[in-house]
């Protein structure tokens, strides 16, 4: 169940790679709602074109510049969202990147698998640590990491499932992230921190070249429930439209 409007004190969230596809209508599903939303992303242009498309279908929106891989960039994100809203309610932890191909473990650039990773994995804890404390403030406060079906080891070892090509960066950094995801629901135990990670499914975006078979609407649907789960709900977990992914 999602949370409606409040009138005097919107409800905020940060979404990370919010610019475009997935992450874009994770920030204009939240808008819709009545969320104020920060738009986290790298690139300026692109940045800004986000916030005024969203501030034309009435949301309340603000760009946030944040590169998941940098330290100052991410202290400045979580000093703009206090200077700008004071709390945050939800934290999506949507950036990340592909690392490219080719990705056979034999022949895989280290370094290709390094950079992902910081992306990936490294990023998403930078930025959750530095706006944890944000987090903390809000009364019913959610992290939502963006993952992959690509990273559930119980699917990867399926004969016959389809967990897409062979791949030493990408899925290996979903898996690690899934695993960075429980052990934060560990430590927050007992909090009104709820944090679980979702797969998208494959959507059509710029990060697999348009193939995928679902719209960006479609793969935020799962983000945007968890991101609005209600006191009580779960963490620690996996989900997909579809309901609960195994590990």
């Amino acid at each position: 169940m999602t949370e409606t409007k409040h009138v005097n004190h919107p409800k905020v969230a940060l979404v990370t790679g919010a610019n475009k596809g997935i992450g874009y209508e994770i920030a204009a599903g939240l808008g819709a709602l009545g969320w104020t939303v920060g738009v986290g992303a790298r690139d300026e242009e692109r940045r800004a074109a986000a916030v005024d498309k969203l501030r034309a279908a009435g949301a309340d929106a603000f760009g946030v510049p944040l590169d998941v891989t940098d330290d100052a960039s991410v202290t400045a994100a979580a000093r703009l969202v206090e200077e700008r809203a004071g709390r945050l309610d939800a934290l999506v932890n949507n950036a990340a990147i592909t690392g490219g191909h080719p990705q056979e473990p034999t022949t895989v650039d280290v370094n290709r698998v390094r950079a992902t990773v910081e992306t990936n994995v490294i990023g998403v804890i930078r930025v959750t640590n530095a706006l944890l404390p944000l987090l903390r403030r809000a009364p019913s406060p959610r992290i939502v990491n963006v993952s992959s079906s690509v990273g559930s080891l119980t699917l990867q070892t399926t004969p016959g499932a389809d967990t897409g090509p062979i791949s030493m960066a990408y899925a290996p950094s979903k898996t690690f992230l899934n695993a960075v995801t429980v052990q934060y629901a560990k430590e927050l135990a007992g909090t009104q921190i709820l944090i679980n990670a979702v797969c998208p499914g494959f959507t059509a975006t710029d990060l697999n070249g348009f193939r995928g078979t679902r719209t960006p609407q479609q793969g935020a649907t799962a983000a945007i429930r968890l991101a609005t789960v209600e006191d009580g709900g779960p963490t620690g977990r996996f989900f997909s439209d579809e309901g609960e992914i195994p590990w």
